[in-house]
């Protein structure tokens, strides 16, 4: 009888625990983000909690505030912006295709491998714009769906940053009763190693966060005040590009790159060089001085695994994903790498005393 009880308490809890998981699981991305931001800021709200006499509710509350101010308003204004931009881009790709397109230079020939290939096809789009313009009605279609997937995505985005920015409030406030009890969680589970490697994660969370989210913020500036001067369409918004790109060693020109081009098909071959020269010099440049010095050198992660986490952390949690892979990547890459090389006499296995010298 004792056994069918046991038996009928762990399905309870199974269910319990499937349940609990199915509640939590359109919340996932959000309360791994605040867990992010709420680790990556602790030192921060400690010292402006302190300022405030230890007053937590008061704290977390600015800090929230603070959260929504520079993540989730800059996001939102950007969806904003592509909404009214849109019209403008759509008339500016008319116009293109009014004009039709310039004869390719020189250089596309000796692209190696497809330079005959590409200096041909241009040749065509440039002589018979009706037959350039047959070649691109099917991927209208494409671009649409894309387009719409893309507002859909950064509007989800925009609400996960939203109550992330509520969640890690309750983080905050009730952060040290929280740790403590994650601390004996911790222990209970593998003893001691547990949170030596917890040490281990939370300091790889932060310097990767610093130093990818940094690094974004600081590449998108840098481009928004580019593009400003330069006089391109929809600067705020291609700088919000560039910040979302920035992730990635060579997201950067993808955004400026196209705009220095644009420039240049106008006629404003001065500015065009002018980008080039601030987007190699210093948009790009960002990437290989800010982040060694925001970023601990033991979080760094190979590019394949940053290129894996921005697209697999996207189709996992949509917009945020885009930092949240990286940095969940980069925690499961550190922990990996300092499980495995760890001397044996360091592995300590809860319940078992350290084998002895």
């Amino acid at each position: 009888m004792e056994r069918i009880e046991r038996m009928v308490l762990i399905a309870a809890l199974v269910l319990l625990a499937i349940a609990c998981i199915l509640v939590v699981r359109p919340f996932l991305s959000a309360t791994l983000w605040a867990v992010i931001l709420a680790l990556t800021t602790w030192p921060l709200f400690c010292r402006l909690r302190d300022m405030l006499g230890g007053r937590s509710t008061v704290a977390a509350t600015i800090m929230t505030t603070g959260v929504i101010l520079v993540l989730v308003v800059p996001l939102a204004l950007g969806g904003i912006a592509i909404a009214n931009s849109a019209e403008e881009w759509i008339e500016l790709a008319k116009q293109a295709l009014d004009r039709g397109v310039p004869p390719p230079p020189a250089w596309v020939a000796t692209v190696p491998l497809a330079g005959e290939l590409l200096r041909d096809r241009w040749m065509v789009a440039a002589t018979d714009g009706a037959a350039f313009v047959r070649d691109l009605k099917p991927l209208a279609e494409p671009a649409k769906e894309w387009a719409i997937a893309g507002a859909k995505s950064l509007g989800e985005g925009v609400a996960t940053l939203f109550l992330s920015a509520l969640i890690v409030f309750f983080f905050w406030r009730d952060g040290d009763e929280l740790s403590a009890r994650a601390r004996r969680m911790a222990q209970r589970v593998a003893g001691e190693r547990a949170l030596q490697l917890a040490e281990v994660a939370k300091g790889t969370i932060r310097g990767t966060v610093y130093g990818i989210l940094g690094t974004a913020l600081a590449q998108g500036a840098l481009a928004f005040v580019g593009f400003l001067i330069a006089g391109i369409p929809g600067a705020f918004l291609l700088g919000v590009g560039t910040f979302f790109l920035s992730v990635v060693p060579v997201g950067p020109p993808l955004i400026w790159a196209p705009a220095a081009f644009w420039l240049y098909e106008q006629g404003e071959t001065g500015w065009a060089i002018a980008l080039v020269v601030w987007g190699v010099a210093v948009i790009s440049s960002v990437d290989n001085v800010l982040k060694p010095l925001l970023i601990s050198r033991g979080s760094k992660l190979p590019f394949i695994l940053v290129l894996l986490g921005v697209l697999g952390g996207v189709v996992a949690f949509g917009f945020v994903g885009i930092f949240l892979g990286p940095t969940l990547l980069a925690v499961a890459y550190r922990l990996l790498d300092e499980w495995t090389g760890a001397p044996p006499e360091r592995i300590i296995i809860a319940g078992a005393a350290p084998p002895e010298g």
